[in-house]
């Protein structure tokens, strides 16, 4: 996308305003050119990646760090450059490829949009919001951001880190509830800049700002090039005062159990027997108990004779 002309630069405003924030006209420059300066060099960027490759980024990087993205999405591309190349492969080869990347059910909501990208969209994929949403696992989320990213389309993208530099700078609390509400989807749509290239460039911007400098923890505000207009900041950095943030555990959970069933699981390309499954796990109740779920969730495909495989649909 074509970003917009940059001002003269200037140092941040060391004034405080006012008033709240009503739009975001005083945020957007400042974002956008510190954006310009320091934005990662990341292969989702590039205008090579095309819409696809936008598309595989964003399926990718819910909940997963870039740093573990990287290398299994450049692998992915090489091997289904284009949504009819994944489309004609099996759903399985789609789970083993997703490696480790956690959350292998994004792998089979990939596969299911490559599916309909080709059959209904011809295999491109498709420009339009509503046609987006329209695809499976596809939700609002994604279809923003592929709009934005790919199309340089005017839309809301509201991930964690755009929720929590909002959070911050406009709202003046240290973190955003836990999962996205309608006043925050009001504030993003009046945050965006009238047109359309400054709205993606901004999109692009704001998530890239909460990713390396208005982080979770460790905030470095004096990196921040809108720091001098932050509300959470001009207030002291109050404490947050909803409901305890507990991070995610994962050691002795059914996802552990899930993930070492799948990688035994991708390793064979023939079916495994239930007794190799057995031997990854030392409590047989909730090995049964990870194992029915990733057959009900279509990950695993049960076999006569008590074997095992990545589904083949």
């Amino acid at each position: 996308m074509t970003a917009p002309t940059k001002p003269p630069h200037r140092d941040a405003d060391p004034t405080p305003l006012a008033s709240p924030i009503a739009d975001g006209t005083p945020l957007h420059s400042p974002v956008i050119d510190w954006f310009d300066d320091h934005a990662r060099d990341l292969p989702w960027r590039r205008p090579d990646a095309g819409p696809w490759g936008v598309m595989v980024s964003e399926f990718m990087l819910q909940q997963t760090p870039v740093s573990r993205v990287l290398p299994v999405y450049e692998q992915w591309l090489a091997q289904w450059p284009r949504p009819a190349d994944l489309a004609a492969a099996p759903s399985g080869e789609a789970v083993r490829a997703w490696g480790r990347l956690g959350y292998p059910r994004r792998a089979l909501r990939l596969h299911g949009a490559a599916v309909a990208i080709t059959e209904r969209h011809g295999g491109d994929v498709p420009t339009e919001h509503a046609q987006l949403l329209a695809l499976p696992g596809i939700g609002e989320y994604t279809a923003a951001a592929v709009a934005s990213f790919a199309y340089g389309q005017r839309h809301a993208v509201l991930d964690t880190n755009v929720r929590r530099v909002f959070a911050r700078a406009v709202t003046g609390v240290q973190y955003p509830p836990n999962a996205t509400t309608a006043a925050e989807r009001k504030l993003a749509r009046a945050l965006l800049p009238d047109d359309e290239p400054t709205a993606a460039r901004w999109a692009a911007a704001s998530m890239e700002l909460g990713a390396l400098v208005c982080t979770a923890r460790n905030e470095t505000c004096h990196r921040c090039p809108i720091a001098a207009r932050c509300a959470w900041r001009l207030a002291g950095k109050p404490d947050h005062e909803g409901p305890a943030r507990r991070g995610q555990t994962y050691a002795g959970t059914d996802r552990q159990v899930r993930g070492k069933l799948l990688a035994v699981l991708r390793e064979a390309h023939t079916p495994v027997p239930q007794a190799a499954l057995d031997g990854v796990w030392h409590e047989p109740v909730q090995r049964a108990r990870a194992l029915d779920g990733l057959v009900s969730d279509g990950l695993v495909e049960p076999l006569p004779g008590g074997l095992y495989r990545l589904p083949h649909s």
